[in-house]
């Protein structure tokens, strides 16, 4: 089982640091933002520590293609309203895809955008132009769209969205998608029937182009469109239905990431890894995270 989490990069160490902490919680993979998720102010990769990150990733089991980048929320291809908002998601992410070609990975996860009351159809077009644009030096990074929950105006929440967005982009071979639990049961996806979505993503998107999954429960009930993530086994969708997807085994060779909350700002993936990997649900693991038992 390929399985990590979303974690920090901060100074000095930046993405040696992230590697080390991922490798405390047991994982062979882990998700990082380039900077902030909530601005654009960014450090030159030069400064973060990439060989020595790389080569750590060797020692720990980490491969290469299991350290997964997430674009910034700031992005929004999907603006049909302000010319400067889309521009800039447009500039942003053309930097975001240099900088994961720096950092030696292939995966962006970007969320598709917000359509701000211009309706889907307009939403959807807008993301086609705006990624024809910002993946003109693509190379051979993918993209991996992430599915949505459908809160406000979110596109991406059904799997008609985004094989349209890969139909029509002029760059679709380098489309790929972020499948996340939360999203898809807030967005009235039944996730425990999993083989039956499976099936149903296949028929739309097909298999091939999944890369990523974002473990999550969710503290809604399903098709709540809200997007509120917790912790592995105590939420909506269960223990049970987490469990069989991170072992389904069509997903082998699928990196899984974990974005739960923090428990009393205690990390909670060091424990959720292994419960998953046991599968033994500990039902009072969010004490035993706060005390760092």
């Amino acid at each position: 089982m390929i399985i990590g989490s979303h974690v920090s990069m901060s100074a000095p160490q930046y993405l040696l640091g992230a590697v080390e902490e991922a490798a405390s919680y047991g994982a062979n993979a882990l998700m990082i933002y380039t900077g902030p998720p909530q601005n654009t102010r960014r450090k030159a990769v030069s400064e973060m520590k990439v060989a020595e990150a790389h080569q750590r990733m060797k020692e720990c089991g980490i491969a290469d293609q299991s350290l997964i980048i997430h674009a910034p929320y700031i992005i929004n291809l999907a603006n049909c309203v302000k010319a400067e908002t889309f521009e800039l998601a447009v500039s942003f992410l053309k930097q975001e895809i240099e900088r994961v070609k720096e950092m030696q990975a292939g995966i962006l996860v970007l969320h598709p955008g917000s359509h701000v009351q211009a309706g889907e159809e307009a939403g959807l077009a807008k993301i086609v132009v705006g990624l024809d644009e910002a993946m003109e030096q693509i190379g051979d990074i993918n993209i991996a769209l992430e599915t949505m929950s459908g809160k406000g105006s979110e596109l991406g929440y059904r799997f008609d969205q985004l094989r349209y967005i890969m139909d029509h982009a002029k760059y679709g071979d380098h489309l790929k998608v972020c499948l996340d639990t939360c999203h898809v049961h807030d967005a009235g996806y039944d996730v425990s029937e999993f083989d039956a979505l499976l099936e149903e993503f296949e028929q739309i998107i097909g298999l091939d182009r999944l890369t990523c999954l974002h473990i999550n429960d969710s503290k809604n009930v399903q098709g709540a469109k809200k997007d509120r993530h917790a912790n592995i086994g105590f939420g909506e969708i269960g223990f049970s239905s987490l469990h069989t997807i991170v072992h389904h085994p069509k997903l082998e060779k699928v990196v899984k990431i974990l974005e739960t909350p923090y428990v009393k700002d205690h990390p909670p993936y060091r424990y959720e890894i292994a419960m998953l990997k046991s599968g033994e649900f500990d039902e009072n693991l969010l004490e035993r995270i706060q005390e760092g038992v």
